[in-house]
C-alpha cells in the first residue's frame, strides 16, 4: 500500500498519520463540546475509525528511514511497527470500553478523544530523535493518562489513582528531564546522532552517565520497571478497568520504543553501553523476581495483573539487553514479545470487564469460582490467556519467551535466561491457581451476558492465542525487519 502520489509530494508525508490523527481528536472534541450532550457510543466508534485510518497511512509508510525538523522525529520500519500495536491497543480499548462507561454513566465524547491525544503523544516516542521531542512525547502522553486514571470522578479509588499517577508521573518526569539537561551539558547537542557522536570519543564525562541513569530512571517509570513500581498496583486498581487496560497495552509499547530508541541510537558506544546494559540487567532481573513472587498473595485480580505487567516487562527487559547496541536479533526478540503481549492482556482484560452481576463489576479472583460450569466458553478463553501468559506451549505466550531468552544465550548471558525461565515457573503458579479455581471450586453466582464488543475482543485475542504458531514466521519477519532499521 502505498500513498497517493499528491501526498508523497507533501513536505510532512512521513508525519502525516500523527497530524491526521490529531486534527481528527480536536474535531471530535469540537463536535463533543457543541453536541447535544448525550450519552452515545457515536463518538466512540468516530474514534476507532480514526485509528484505523492513521493505522493505514502508518502502513502506507516508506521503508526508507527518513526524518523531519532537523533531525528531531525519526520514521522507519521500527517506528512503523510499534505504531500499528500502538493504534491497535488504543482501538481495542475504545471498543471494549463501551459496556463499562454506558453500566457508569460514563458514556462521554471526552473519553475517546483522550485516548487518541494519547496515541499521538505515544506515536511521536516511537518516533522522537531528539532529547526536546522525547519529552514533549512523553508528557502529552502522560497528562492524558492522569485525566483518564482519575476518569471515573464518583470514585475515591479512581480519584486516589489518578493524584498518586500523577504525583509520581511528574516525580519521574522531573528526574528524566534533569537527566536530558545534563546530557545536554556534557555533549553539547540534543540530537540523538550529535550525543553518539560525542560519544564515540574514548572517554566521557562522568557526569554523562549519571545523565544516563536519570533517563533510564524516567523511562523505567513508564514501563513499571522495579524499582519504579510502586505506582503500578494502586493505579491499575483503583482505575477504570477500560483505562486499566489501556495503560497495561498501548503505552508501556510506546516506553519500550522510545527506550529502545535512545539506547540504541544516542547511546551505541561501547563505552557507554556496558555501563547502561548493568542497568537494565538489574532493571530485568528485579522485575521478573516482584512480578513473580509479589502477584501470588493477590486477591483482586486488577492488582493481580499489575504484578504480571511488572514481570512481563522484565522479560522484555531481557531482549533488550541480550541485543542492543550490536544485534538486531535482541530486539526484534523485544517487539515479537510485545506484539504477543498486547494481544494476551486486551483479551485477558476483555475477561475481566465481563466479571459484572446483576449490573456490578467485581474484581475479586474468588468471583470466577466455579466459571467453567456457569459460563464455559468464558472460562476456556480466559484459561488459554492465563496459560499464555504463563508460556505454555503452543499457545503465544511460548513464543514470545522463546524469543527473549534464546536472544539472551545467543548474547551469553545464560544467568539472564536461566531467572527468567525460574520466574516464568513461579508466575505459573498464580495463572494456574485461578484456572483451578474457575474449574475445580464451587460456582459462584453466575456473571451477567458478556457484551457483543467483549465477545469480539476475547474471540480475536483467542484466535491470536491458540493458533499464532501458523503465520508465527510472518511476525517474525516483520519483526526482524523493523529492528534490522535500527542498526
Amino acid at each position: 500500500m502505498m500513498l497517493p502520489a499528491f501526498l508523497q509530494d507533501f513536505a510532512y508525508a512521513p508525519m502525516l498519520p500523527e497530524i491526521f490523527l490529531s486534527v481528527a481528536a480536536i474535531l471530535l472534541l469540537l463536535a463533543g463540546a457543541f453536541g447535544d450532550g448525550k450519552q452515545s457510543t457515536k463518538s466512540g466508534w468516530l474514534a476507532i475509525l480514526m485509528l484505523a485510518v492513521t493505522a493505514m497511512l502508518v502502513a502506507a509508510q516508506s521503508d526508507t528511514p527518513t526524518s523531519l525538523f532537523d533531525d528531531a522525529v525519526k520514521f522507519d520500519p521500527f517506528g512503523r511497527f510499534m505504531k500499528l500495536l500502538i493504534l491497535a491497543g488504543s482501538a481495542v480499548t475504545i471498543l471494549m470500553s463501551f459496556s463499562y462507561l454506558r453500566s457508569t454513566k460514563l458514556l462521554k465524547f471526552e473519553f475517546p478523544v483522550l485516548i487518541m491525544l494519547a496515541t499521538v503523544g505515544m506515536m511521536l516516542m516511537a518516533s522522537a530523535n531528539n532529547l526536546i521531542a522525547l519529552y514533549m512525547a512523553l508528557e502529552m502522553q502522560s497528562l492524558t493518562l492522569y485525566v483518564l486514571a482519575a476518569f471515573r470522578r464518583d470514585t475515591t479509588a479512581s480519584s486516589e489513582a489518578g493524584l498518586k499517577y500523577f504525583i509520581l508521573g511528574a516525580l519521574s518526569s522531573g528526574l528524566l528531564l534533569y537527566g536530558c539537561s545534563l546530557i545536554y551539558g556534557f555533549t553539547g547537542t540534543t540530537s540523538f546522532t550529535g550525543i553518539a557522536t560525542a560519544l564515540a570519543a574514548p572517554e566521557h564525562s562522568v557526569g554523562l552517565t549519571f545523565g544516563l541513569v536519570f533517563v533510564l530512571t524516567g523511562i523505567a517509570f513508564k514501563i513499571a520497571a522495579v524499582p519504579f513500581h510502586m505506582w503500578t498496583p494502586d493505579v491499575y486498581q483503583g482505575a477504570p478497568t477500560p483505562v486499566t487496560a489501556f495503560f497495561a497495552a498501548a503505552p508501556k509499547v510506546a516506553a519500550f520504543a522510545l527506550l529502545i530508541r535512545v539506547l540504541q541510537d544516542a547511546f551505541p558506544a561501547a563505552s557507554v553501553a556496558s555501563e547502561w546494559k548493568q542497568i537494565v540487567m538489574v532493571l530485568s532481573v528485579a522485575s521478573m523476581l516482584l512480578g513473580s513472587f509479589a502477584a501470588i498473595m493477590q486477591t483482586n485480580i486488577k492488582r493481580l495483573m499489575a504484578y504480571s505487567s511488572i514481570g512481563h516487562a522484565g522479560y522484555a527487559l531481557v531482549g533488550l539487553v541480550s541485543g542492543a547496541p550490536s544485534d538486531s536479533y535482541g530486539i526484534s526478540g523485544v517487539m515479537i514479545y510485545l506484539a504477543i503481549y498486547v494481544a494476551m492482556t486486551l483479551g485477558t482484560f476483555a475477561c475481566i470487564l465481563a466479571m459484572r452481576r446483576d449490573g456490578e463489576f467485581v474484581e475479586n479472583i474468588s468471583d470466577l469460582s466455579g466459571l467453567a460450569r456457569t459460563q464455559p466458553m468464558l472460562a476456556f478463553m480466559l484459561a488459554m490467556l492465563l496459560f499464555s501468559m504463563a508460556g505454555i506451549p503452543p499457545l503465544a505466550g511460548f513464543f514470545a519467551k522463546w524469543y527473549v531468552f534464546l536472544a539472551a544465550i545467543k548474547a551469553e548471558l545464560y544467568w539472564l535466561a536461566a531467572i527468567g525461565i525460574v520466574t516464568s515457573v513461579v508466575s505459573a503458579f498464580y495463572y494456574l491457581a485461578i484456572i483451578a479455581r474457575m474449574y475445580f471450586a464451587e460456582p459462584a453466582p453466575r456473571f451477567d451476558a458478556m457484551p457483543t464488543s467483549l465477545r469480539f475482543v476475547v474471540g480475536i485475542s483467542g484466535i491470536i492465542v491458540l493458533f499464532l504458531f501458523i503465520p508465527l514466521n510472518s511476525l517474525v519477519v516483520a519483526a526482524e525487519a523493523a529492528a534490522k532499521s535500527l542498526f
